[in-house]
């Protein structure tokens, strides 16, 4: 049977994105370049047959999966190979298929710790337990944004002419529905407009991607400070009882919804903020609270 993990809160010993990726493709011999890519299942799959000889019929794993129910499937496989090893750990199935970036880095960081306590150091050959199946990454999320074909700027659009006129005239009675952007097409000053215009897309598609990434930042930063709040609160949770005004000062801090004007910027009412510092000490003033 398995070992539980249960510690899931953001601390020193975890991996960053780049190290947990090098070592889920060292590991695994695959080729996977986002942590999102995690979101088709595969390699967890593999890892519990890894740690778990056995547990989990790999024949059964989509290691090609490129669609959400794929995905779904072999979590599926995942959740069946943890009820047999009595893994107590819940799956989010319906959150990671969609591939963003914190649910899945939660979860590998959840699992880099539970494989880390049931690992044994035996060898392992994963393309032989593979049996030779190819693994293609999944697509990365926004694939179907940024790689869509694009039309060859500049290129002439092949037009109907009139049975009888001139062979390059083209037909009057269509002119008037075609816009007169494709008609120009073919001059030299479109030819070279094609290329300044293929530049700026590349441009924009590198702008694109530089805020796609710093938004995967904010994200990441946003709920490594929630789940400091949340293990606040679960703290709080334990010592209600006490009628702690230090317990009640940071529950009406924690639930306040907006900042309460003529209290000094403490959304506490009536306000329990004087009896907490006197509790805390004079050395602590000068937080937004005094």
């Amino acid at each position: 049977m398995a070992v539980n993990v249960y510690s899931t809160s953001v601390t020193s010993e975890n991996l960053s994105r780049h190290d947990m990726l090098a070592w889920v493709n060292d590991s695994l011999q695959l080729n996977y370049t986002k942590i999102e890519q995690l979101c088709s299942g595969a390699a967890y799959c593999q890892f519990m047959d890894m740690l778990f000889p056995g547990c989990v019929h790999l024949r059964k794993v989509k290691f090609q999966a490129k669609l959400e129910h794929e995905y779904i499937h072999n979590f599926k496989v995942l959740q069946a190979a943890f009820k047999k090893m009595g893994v107590d750990k819940i799956i989010a199935v319906e959150r990671l298929v969609k591939g963003k970036f914190q649910d899945n880095f939660e979860f590998i960081q959840w699992f880099k710790k539970f494989f880390d306590a049931n690992y044994d150091g035996k060898e392992y050959n994963p393309l032989l337990a593979r049996q030779g199946q190819d693994v293609a990454p999944p697509p990365n999320p926004g694939d179907h944004i940024y790689n869509k074909p694009k039309k060859p700027i500049g290129t002439a659009v092949p037009q109907r002419t009139s049975p009888t006129g001139p062979k390059n005239t083209p037909n009057p009675a269509r002119l008037g529905n075609v816009p007169s952007g494709i008609l120009r097409k073919n001059s030299p000053a479109a030819r070279n407009g094609g290329t300044e215009a293929d530049a700026q897309i590349l441009e924009l598609n590198q702008q694109l991607m530089d805020l796609k990434l710093t938004v995967d930042g904010l994200e990441k930063e946003r709920d490594f400070y929630f789940s400091k709040l949340r293990d606040i609160e679960l703290i709080c949770q334990e010592h209600e009882n006490e009628n702690s005004p230090i317990i009640t000062g940071i529950v009406s801090v924690l639930y306040a919804t907006e900042v309460r004007p003529g209290t000094s910027g403490c959304p506490c009412s009536p306000c329990p903020c004087p009896a907490l510092w006197t509790s805390l000490g004079e050395e602590r003033r000068g937080t937004p609270f005094s």
